[in-house]
């Protein structure tokens, strides 16, 4: 960079470390130049070259000998600026990208009874998937979530107590995910990007609040109605017809009994992927 480029206050500085330094060599000292950071001199042996110029003020909890010379900074290309999430006027419902991909999401958990098994079957596939989880039942299984976290699968958030959020104010609302991002953070290793409104019950606020807290907003396009427990069989039947590129299933691992949900899931992961399909998860969206 040359001295044109440079930023006036930081030209101004480094002229008068120059001036400095020129005043001092025209004194004649015995090899030895002082400078100062903050309102400690240092001393170093003068150099052939020009000294460096000073580098940003010293922080005046440091020792005067830990005071040091340093090169100016802040020249170098600018820093990406931080990624936003956009907040949307509804959830997504379907995953983006070629192929025939699909993505299979299970709400309420985790459960000591279910998710175990759930996560046994898609271990054997060698299949991640979703799990959207409610802070209570995070703080009553910490080490699900983080068998969730090792065996790569995504943990998004369902809220703390499974409440109506269009019934809810602001701040309500807020203490709900807030806190429920929270534990998945304490237990997974890392804030979760997506969350789903219970019930699927979606408002302005909840979308606004989910952007600011750093999560993209996920519904899904096929109901197994597991929840009714319909039979083992309904649940696989609503599963394949409803297969298609982009689809998200949307299934339970809590809430209730759901050894139907687990029974399902052994009969319809291997039927999918023989059909050629390539179970994932989704990709996050940025402004």
């Amino acid at each position: 960079m040359t001295k044109d480029q440079l930023p006036p206050r930081l030209l101004t500085r480094r002229r008068a470390l120059l001036a400095g330094a020129a005043a001092v060599g025209a004194a004649g000292t015995a090899g030895l130049l002082t400078t100062f950071a903050g309102d400690e001199p240092v001393r170093r042996a003068a150099a052939p070259t020009p000294t460096p110029a000073a580098g940003p003020q010293a922080r005046s909890g440091l020792k005067p000998s830990s005071y040091r010379l340093q090169p100016l900074t802040g020249y170098g290309p600018p820093k990406a600026a931080p990624r936003r999430t956009l907040v949307r006027r509804a959830p997504m419902l379907h995953v983006s990208g070629r192929g025939r991909r699909m993505v299979l999401t299970f709400d309420d958990g985790p459960d000591a009874r279910y998710t175990p098994h759930i996560l046994d079957t898609l271990r054997e596939y060698d299949i991640r998937a979703m799990f959207f989880v409610c802070g209570e039942m995070v703080a009553e299984n910490p080490d699900l979530v983080a068998r969730m976290a090792d065996e790569g699968h995504v943990v998004g958030n369902h809220t703390w107590s499974h409440p109506l959020l269009t019934q809810l104010g602001r701040r309500a609302i807020r203490r709900e995910m807030e806190r429920t991002s929270d534990v998945i953070e304490k237990s997974y290793g890392e804030r979760p990007a997506w969350f789903r409104a219970p019930y699927g019950a979606w408002n302005r606020t909840a979308f606004q609040l989910g952007a600011e807290l750093g999560m993209d907003p996920l519904a899904w396009t096929v109901d197994t109605l597991d929840w009714t427990t319909p039979g083992t069989r309904a649940i696989v039947n609503r599963v394949e017809s409803g297969a298609a590129p982009g689809v998200v299933v949307l299934s339970h691992d809590a809430g209730g009994d759901r050894s139907q949900s687990v029974t399902a899931l052994r009969f319809y992961l291997p039927r999918l992927l023989d059909a050629g399909y390539h179970l994932t998860v989704p990709e996050r969206h940025y402004a």
